[in-house]
């Protein structure tokens, strides 16, 4: 694993400088008129089984850190994400659903779990809430559990708090239809996962 920390770390730092100097968002409370938009967004989305996206991935537990490209491909509940160090070239494949998780590429033996947060916490020492992020990502409250929600002055979420992690909406593609997000930064202290979406697939 000292290998991967010690590849990753100069971008992870590249990325958390940027993140530093980002402007922040405007934030307030969600309107009648924001929250049924909102709902109309988590409608259309979560009815889409079949997505992906290209971009770049981050992730520390506060001392040690690493980042590199990712491809993320989720096909209901099923999903397969290659992370790609930007030094090495080097990947790792981290295929999984209901039934578990396999990581490949990160040493001689695959590495499996119960799930895709298991697998990360064991191999790299991340905390990544991986079932939540499929759908944090796309700008949506993970279904069934309590979410609070703040807006930004394009109408579009600016912050998430749910399952005790703090989501923060940097960037948005508003052009699309529906809106999806270009910037995620997720924080439960001391740890921290960040995703820059370079492209969602299928581009429309």
């Amino acid at each position: 694993m000292t290998w991967r920390i010690a590849a990753w770390c100069g971008a992870a730092l590249a990325m958390l400088l940027l993140a530093a100097c980002a402007p922040l968002p405007v934030r307030e409370p969600g309107t009648v008129k924001q929250l049924a938009a909102q709902a109309v967004r988590e409608q259309q989305l979560g009815a889409r089984q079949d997505w992906g996206l290209t971009g770049r991935f981050a992730a520390s537990d506060g001392r040690d850190g690493g980042s590199g490209s990712l491809e993320w491909q989720q096909d209901g509940q099923s999903y397969r994400f290659i992370l790609r160090a930007p030094i090495t070239g080097k990947s790792v494949q981290l295929d999984g659903g209901p039934d578990g998780a396999v990581l490949t590429g990160a040493g001689k033996v695959p590495v499996t779990g119960a799930d895709a947060s298991q697998v990360m916490r064991s191999e790299f020492g991340w905390d990544v809430p991986v079932a939540d992020l499929a759908w944090w990502v796309r700008g949506l409250r993970a279904p069934g559990r309590p979410a609070i929600l703040t807006f930004g002055s394009n109408g579009l979420p600016a912050t998430l708090d749910q399952d005790g992690w703090h989501v923060d909406y940097r960037d948005w593609y508003a052009e699309r239809n529906p809106p999806l997000p270009r910037k995620v930064y997720a924080s439960r202290d001391p740890f921290s996962v960040r995703v820059l979406v370079e492209q969602w697939n299928p581009a429309e």
